[in-house]
């Protein structure tokens, strides 16, 4: 047993003598694990109940004969031609009303009664074929999921999730605050999808009616959930236990992988940051994807070994990096390390995204020969990290209810975007060594020193009195402004801001100021001076303490920072935008209290995370994300599973595993 190893594979894409080539090198790189027939359907399915699976079968065949493991794809990531002319209802309309033909990647309409019973039957029919087969160790439904449908289907469908979800018009109306403009609805049918042609304007994030929009963007995530669910059904039929994933995609907005968590038995996602100095945004999304499942490790499924080719400009993975940020994956919680893809496309739009085999088929090249020497140090560590957790006493909240809500409300800013303010938190407890886990405002808090709720918009089912019950167990708990704005239907609380978190929090916030991005308005604490940007609650302390005051404009001098003792514990409010130095200085005060700083915490660059194998044993990862050798102090010295050596110095971009029993 290893961390699986490998990746997207599509060789029909080439005729067989490649394949035999692809294999050798296989092996020289220790490849084990191939995703194979992503985008197959065309093939397996050439027409209307005509099947053909001849290429799949010598593709399973040539990869069984060599001894590797098989991630099987269903093929439904893009539906073939003849469907959309056979069948119109596959193709999506958009959000300007216009009516897709064949053509793109996301073009499936989730509420198409006819995609729904074409993808289960493909489904259903490659289980059969293949289930019980000694290679398969994980089926891969779909691809990618996203992407947004509003045809007259998913209208229809939308009206039976309403229906589902409110039981009346009245109750509809009032979630709605349709009495607003006039537009209280008497009949399900007068609700139309909010799109370009009813209530929005410059795009799908500035609507009128940030109600309906919030319920057709937890439908449509519902819609999308339910044709996994329909392929998963298929496959059961034929197999009960192979475990069926899907690739997630991170930080991705539309899809709520929270509402999607407890249909995966695993975890799987696609780690392609926007840049190359994107390491604690990656820590963000592996530490959201394993806290989907309670801190299940998961698969990296896919990660480009050099370059991406779908931005306007996609940086190289210096020499180091690509080994680097695969095993920040695995220090996160990664039980597989997966590529995309293994053998570089002749055309179309992927043709230079980056391989572990070239277009010359070449072993000698910089890329494969990183690949080979991870590979190699996977199969010398074996087992080691398989199944391990991390053992978290610092929790942060991610909602998606909350992204949506906050950015699809006229005001207070539309520079205030969810994501940065989640992002700006995490980082800061990251540079400081915490081990976290990133989980949803539904998971419990039990046997969490820290918990930190980053623009935390919407407080729903009861969330309030438990972040009050970790304060007073002595705990922290850490929000933010535009904390406690709405309800769950995205309407303002009929109370003083923070809304539910006030008792708590022990603020009242009666005005708030946004300015744009030039604008700045220091903020004072504890004889440090920082930044802060874009939004500047007016805080009125009704109990707390004070930490930070304005210095800048009518409100100089007020209050910006609270904190709140709160039975054996504290709340701590931001009410400012405060710059990354900061937020750390809050961060670093909090972890400090509760003895939660890291061993590296003084080293900017470096970053650790521990894992807590099955059998009880820790081990500590220690990651130097720097240009730079760093002289590690004696916490984070040790001797690395990896080398075999003792390590004082990590080099650049370099990576030390300890047996950490002693911690």
């Amino acid at each position: 047993m290893k961390i699986p190893y490998g990746g997207d594979y599509n060789p029909e894409q080439w005729p067989k003598e490649v394949w035999e080539d692809d294999h050798r090198l296989f092996d020289e790189a220790h490849i084990d694990t191939l995703t194979v027939g992503v985008f197959t359907w065309a093939l397996t399915q050439p027409g209307p109940d005509v099947y053909d699976f001849s290429v799949l079968d010598a593709i399973i065949e040539r990869a069984t004969a060599s001894g590797r493991r098989i991630c099987l794809a269903t093929g439904t990531g893009a539906h073939p031609a003849w469907m959309a002319r056979a069948y119109p209802s596959v193709t999506r309309t958009d959000f300007e009303g216009r009516k897709h033909r064949f053509g793109q990647r996301h073009n499936s309409c989730p509420s198409s009664p006819d995609f729904r019973r074409l993808s289960a039957e493909v489904a259903g029919r490659i289980a059969h074929r293949y289930a019980g087969h000694p290679a398969i160790v994980a089926w891969h439904v779909g691809n990618e999921y996203g992407g947004a449908c509003y045809c007259d289907l998913c209208a229809a469908g939308f009206r039976d999730w309403l229906r589902s979800r409110y039981g009346s018009l009245s109750a509809l109306n009032d979630a709605w605050y349709t009495t607003f403009w006039s537009h209280t609805f008497t009949g399900w049918d007068e609700i139309e999808p909010p799109s370009a042609l009813t209530e929005h304007w410059r795009g799908p994030d500035h609507t009128a009616f940030q109600g309906i929009t919030l319920d057709y963007l937890r439908f449509m995530s519902d819609a999308m959930l339910t044709n996994f669910r329909d392929e998963k059904a298929a496959i059961r039929r034929s197999d009960p236990d192979t475990p069926v994933t899907t690739n997630f995609m991170g930080l991705y907005r539309p899809i709520d992988y929270h509402r999607w968590a407890a249909d995966l038995d695993l975890v799987s996602w696609d780690n392609y940051p926007p840049d190359d100095r994107s390491a604690a945004r990656m820590a963000l999304a592996h530490d959201l994807m394993r806290g989907l499942k309670g801190g299940q490790p998961f698969w990296l499924m896919e990660q480009t070994p050099s370059v991406t080719a779908c931005r306007d400009v996609n940086p190289l993975k210096r020499p180091g990096v690509m080994r680097l940020w695969s095993w920040q994956a695995v220090a996160h919680g990664a039980d597989a390390v997966l590529f995309f893809q293994m053998r570089a496309g002749r055309g179309a739009s992927e043709k230079y995204h980056g391989a572990v085999i070239g277009h010359a088929g070449r072993s000698d090249t910089r890329v494969f020969r990183e690949v080979a020497a991870l590979g190699a140090e996977f199969a010398a560590l074996g087992p080691v990290t398989l199944g391990a957790r991390t053992p978290a006493r610092v929790a942060l909240l991610f909602d998606w209810d909350s992204w949506w809500a906050l950015e699809i409300s006229d005001g207070p800013s539309r520079l205030v975007r969810y994501l940065d303010v989640v992002t700006a938190y995490h980082r800061a407890l990251w540079q400081l060594g915490a081990d976290l886990d990133v989980i949803p405002v539904t998971a419990p808090l039990d046997g969490y020193d820290v918990v930190v709720a980053p623009a935390l918009h919407m407080v729903k089912n009861g969330l309030a009195d438990r972040l009050a019950a970790v304060a007073s167990g002595g705990g922290t708990v850490i929000a933010t402004f535009l904390s406690g704005r709405v309800d769950e239907n995205d309407n303002a609380f009929l109370s003083d801001v923070p809304g539910p978190l006030t008792p708590l929090l022990g603020v009242r916030v009666d005005e708030w100021d946004a300015r744009e991005e030039s604008y700045v308005n220091p903020v004072a604490m504890n004889g440090s001076v920082f930044e802060s940007r874009l939004l500047f609650e007016l805080v009125i302390p009704q109990g707390a303490e004070v930490v930070g005051t304005y210095r800048a404009d009518f409100y100089a001098g007020t209050a910006a920072v609270t904190r709140n003792t709160y039975g054996d514990g504290h709340a701590w409010y931001v009410g400012a935008g405060l710059s990354p130095d900061g937020v750390t200085h809050v961060i670093r005060e909090v972890l400090t209290r509760h003895g939660l700083l890291g061993p590296c915490a003084a080293l900017p660059d470096v970053e650790t995370a521990v894992r807590v194998t099955p059998d009880g044993e820790r081990l500590m990862f220690v990651l130097n994300h720097g240009t730079s050798p760093v002289d590690l102090p004696d916490a984070c010295a040790g001797t690395d599973l990896l080398s075999g050596h003792y390590v004082r110095t990590l080099g650049p971009n370099g990576v030390a595993l300890y047996r950490d029993a002693a911690r």
